[in-house]
């Protein structure tokens, strides 16, 4: 190779000129600087030194390289025929790398990790041993509490028992005392008391001239034993054969406790005195009843006055207030979704319009697409939760238009506006005045083209129903249920007024509700469906539903989808009763199923005793 300068000797080694300059210094060769020549000569010289200075000892053996990287690059050229004819030339260029690490820094780097997992598990285990020590001391300490609390109740109750057994025999040393001076006196009192014999002389003498003397001894002797005739002692007592007993000086007033229905034996009874007097009383009073017939309490209360005793009327609904008692308790209350009827004639378009809101065909399924039963669904729409009770609007439905308006917080009055006020209207109109719940009219059909709104208020004006624009107070809402128009606003007026409203109930607590309406099915038994007013009817409740009771072995909602409970403001569907409910009454979940049979069996023996009692005033007036 021939002589070349160091920057050019430094770029093919590729190190810095500097630190070859240095090495040159080192290994001593005089150079000037980078443009100066070196020889093939001095090239070996500075290879011969620096071999010599980096294996020298071991003491640099530290700075030797703990791996070596080890780079090749080879290039070639390929030859591509273009589309053009022309041949294209690529340059290729291989690059290569491998490093190599060294033994002793591998094994460094295992005896490391391995010192790092040995630390580690030492001071897990000694963690644990710790853990251990404080929890055998804790047991210890509980140990020692334990006892001393066992030692404190062993004292407590021996000291207890030797106070009662102090106080016993106090007690039993007192009464042996009272006894001994209670005999004492009576001896003493014996020992005053003189017995002389009487003589009483009879004036008249005897058969045999001579007078009879009677002797008359103390009270003792009368019931000394004389012999009879036949040998055997008989007692000597009085002669007039009298008992014991004596006739009350003054007239016994007994309080006679009267409930709402019982029977002339059963009013005997109480007076303690036979059933033929009070008939007899009875009979001098009008009345013409026997000894098993059922007696109204106005009718058992004069007589009871008649023979002079005093009348007590007594609470039959006693076992009645324990219930409410019960279950009234301080929970909570809870915003809950508004309850909104919707009413109004028949055929104009309220199971239509509901039908919208729910995005469902329940009209169809109908029969003659009249509603028979009242509806009830819990609708989630983007506005809010509202639970709607659709009723029939013809005009055989009217005891179930008033069981839905009693129930309701908003009544939605649905009024065709092509048809007008119509005679179920008018009721439905009348049942929420009635009830007192705010009516939000719906003016339904409003895209016919006979649709005439400002005639249908007008005529809604004549019952009390007078629109906000019109200086009333209720809101009006052109609604279409087959186009859909207003039914946004329809559903914002709802939300508005059950804000106005701030309905709030307990969720926590026994539930309480209404039954809405009730049936018996081929395989299911007793099903009613009931609003759940106030708490949360669960899976296995104990509930009492008028004179029927039950457990609750299965809930349903609207759609027939089991559920594990209901809320406030929520229709569910109830099966478990023991019969089938009348519709209107009165849901209350009670603690155990035992309740619920008293309190049930309570009521029907009080609705059978009325119904008797009514019935025999009507005969006795026939």
């Amino acid at each position: 190779m021939a002589d070349v300068t160091v920057a050019q000797f430094a770029e093919v080694l590729k190190v810095p000129v500097d630190r070859l300059l240095q090495q040159l210094d080192q290994a001593g060769i005089k150079v000037d600087g980078a443009q100066d020549m070196i020889s093939e000569d001095a090239k070996h010289e500075l290879l011969t030194h620096l071999r010599r200075s980096h294996g020298r000892d071991d003491v640099q053996a530290d700075a030797a390289p703990r791996k070596i990287t080890l780079r090749r690059k080879s290039q070639s050229e390929l030859k591509l025929a273009s589309p053009q004819g022309r041949a294209r030339t690529i340059n290729v260029e291989v690059r290569s790398k491998r490093t190599y690490v060294k033994r002793e820094v591998l094994e460094d780097q295992a005896r490391l990790q391995q010192e790092e997992v040995d630390r580690l598990r030492e001071t897990e285990e000694q963690a644990k041993a710790a853990l251990e020590r404080e929890e055998n001391e804790r047991r210890e300490r509980e140990r020692l509490d334990r006892e001393r609390q066992e030692e404190e109740e062993r004292r407590r109750s021996d000291e207890e028992a030797r106070k009662r057994t102090a106080e016993e025999e106090a007690r039993r040393q007192a009464e042996i005392a009272a006894r001994d001076a209670a005999e004492r006196e009576r001896k003493a009192a014996a020992a005053k008391v003189v017995k002389p014999a009487r003589a009483v002389v009879d004036d008249k003498a005897t058969r045999y001239g001579r007078q009879e003397l009677h002797i008359v001894g103390d009270v003792s002797s009368r019931h000394k034993k004389k012999k009879s005739r036949d040998g055997r002692r008989r007692s000597v007592g009085d002669g007039d054969g009298k008992h014991g007993f004596e006739m009350p000086t003054a007239r016994v007033v007994r309080e006679v406790a009267i409930g709402e229905a019982l029977t002339v034996a059963e009013l005997a009874q109480k007076m303690a005195v036979k059933a033929t007097e009070v008939i007899k009383v009875m009979m001098t009073m009008g009345v013409m009843a026997t000894i098993n017939q059922m007696v109204e309490q106005d009718t058992a209360v004069l007589v009871v006055e008649e023979m002079g005793h005093k009348p007590v009327l007594r609470k039959e609904n006693a076992i009645e207030s324990d219930l409410q008692s019960a279950q009234e308790g301080e929970f909570e209350p809870l915003p809950r979704p508004p309850v909104v009827t919707v009413m109004g004639h028949v055929d104009h378009g309220k199971t239509s319009l509901l039908d919208y809101i729910r995005r469902t065909k329940v009209a169809a399924g109908e029969a003659g697409g009249i509603t028979q039963h009242i509806g009830a669904y819990h609708v989630e729409t983007h506005k809010g939760t509202v639970t709607f009770l659709d009723t029939p609007g013809h005009a055989a439905f009217t005891a179930m238009r008033a069981r839905g308006a009693q129930v309701t917080d908003i009544v939605i009055l649905v009024v065709a506006a092509d048809d007008g006020v119509m005679p179920q209207t008018i009721e439905a109109i009348q049942h929420a005045q009635a009830a007192k719940v705010p009516i939000l009219v719906a003016l339904n059909k409003i895209d016919k083209p006979e649709a005439d709104a400002e005639r249908v208020k007008q005529e809604l004006t004549k019952y009390g129903v007078i629109p906000e624009e019109w200086g009333g107070q209720n809101m009006f809402v052109n609604v279409s249920a087959r186009t859909g128009q207003g039914v946004e606003q329809l559903l914002d007026s709802v939300l508005l007024q059950a804000e106005v409203l701030e309905l709030k109930a307990p969720a926590a607590g026994h539930a309480a509700g209404f039954v809405i309406e009730s049936s018996l099915e081929k395989g299911r038994g007793a099903v009613a469906t009931m609003l759940v007013l106030r708490g949360t009817l669960r899976l296995g409740d104990a509930m009492l539903v008028g004179q029927e009771f039950g457990r609750v072995r299965a809930l349903f909602d609207e759609a027939g989808r089991p559920v594990e409970s209901a809320g406030p403001s929520t229709p569910v569907v109830v099966l478990g009763l023991s019969g089938s409910p009348h519709a209107g009454d009165e849901l209350l979940v009670v603690e155990s199923e035992r309740k619920a049979r008293e309190v049930a069996m309570h009521r029907q023996a009080k609705s059978r005793d009325v119904k008797l009692a009514k019935q025999s005033a009507n005969m006795q007036d026939v």
